[in-house]
């Protein structure tokens, strides 16, 4: 099933948010809009199937949103962002609902929590 919602977050510098996003976390620019020179930049953004639209339009929303990935598994992911010169500002953890998750904070403050399901256990 396509994405059906896509979250929003706030940025107040464009060049530096994309540096986090494309650079570092592998996202993919699909378009940008400015109305004018100097005017706030709106991007959407895609990596692997999940889709973020990021603003600098201040009426869109406020600074320290937070988005929630499922993806296939965790800890390649931190791994790879790691690689990439990102530290996770909590590191992969196992949670009460049997899943693994770390969580990253954009350069804005942003959250960014990725998880995937924990194997099940093995049967005797």
């Amino acid at each position: 099933m396509p994405q059906t919602v896509i979250p929003q977050l706030r940025i107040t510098q464009g060049p530096r948010s994309l540096a986090f996003y494309v650079e570092q976390l592998g996202f993919s620019i699909d378009w940008q809009h400015q109305f004018e020179p100097g005017f706030p930049l709106f991007f959407q953004l895609t990596r692997e199937g999940q889709t973020l639209f990021l603003t600098e339009h201040a009426g869109d929303c406020e600074i320290g949103g937070a988005v929630y990935f499922r993806v296939p598994d965790a800890e390649a992911y931190h791994t790879a962002f790691a690689a990439r010169g990102v530290i996770a500002t909590n590191p992969p953890s196992p949670t009460p609902w049997d899943t693994l998750e770390f969580l990253l904070t954009d350069p804005d403050g942003n959250r960014l929590r990725f998880a995937s399901d924990l194997a099940p256990p093995a049967q005797a």
